[in-house]
């Protein structure tokens, strides 16, 4: 079942967990999806840069904790029967640290605010992660920029697409389809990060 987003609604798969909903009668238990991070490469650190990443931002939508599924016209909605394990942000946040962490190659990753002192930043914004109803793919889209700390300048810019086919349009395909999309779009991330540009 898919629940239309309403206008003032605020704003894969390694595991799922099942969760309750406390007080709510006779509603269907929605699974909970995590999204991994990329696997430890075993690299010794090679660089000497350190990195805070920010939490991305991203319209009202995509700041929840909702499955989103794009409709051929444009339209987002809900996809009913499953949630992200945190909020999405905040979940694509946490796993690019552990990635950049796992890569072996940078002196320190962490985020703003955890009073280590960093050269870099990596901010980013979530263009799209969703199901596109019309192709049958999920879509993870998210632009990236490396900013200076000192001068605010922007030392690099991407952005990073990636697009995985989906069997069908319920939770658990979705998660799965998101998952496996966005673990390319880290990779690539990763790499770009750690090639120094």
């Amino acid at each position: 079942m898919r629940m239309t987003i309403p206008k003032t609604a605020p704003a894969l798969v390694a595991m799922f967990l099942a969760a309750a909903l406390g007080g709510c009668g006779g509603g269907a238990v929605p699974l909970t999806f995590d999204l991994a991070a990329l696997p430890a490469t075993g690299r010794a650190g090679t660089s000497a840069r350190a990195f805070s990443v920010a939490e991305p931002v991203g319209i009202q939508p995509f700041e929840a904790d909702r499955i989103i599924v794009r409709e051929p016209g444009g339209a987002l909605s809900f996809l009913g029967g499953g949630q992200w394990a945190d909020r999405l942000p905040r979940l694509i946040q946490t796993r690019l640290i552990q990635s950049l962490e796992n890569s072996g190659r940078l002196k320190s990753v962490s985020r703003p605010g955890d009073k280590i002192v960093s050269e870099f930043q990596l901010i980013s914004e979530i263009r799209a992660f969703d199901i596109a109803a019309g192709t049958g793919e999920a879509v993870v889209d998210i632009s990236a920029k490396i900013v200076a700390e000192g001068t605010g300048k922007v030392v690099a810019a991407r952005i990073f697409t990636a697009r995985v086919p989906v069997p069908k349009v319920d939770a658990g395909s979705a998660a799965v389809g998101l998952d496996a999309a966005l673990a390319r779009v880290l990779a690539e991330m990763v790499a770009w990060v750690n090639s120094g540009r």
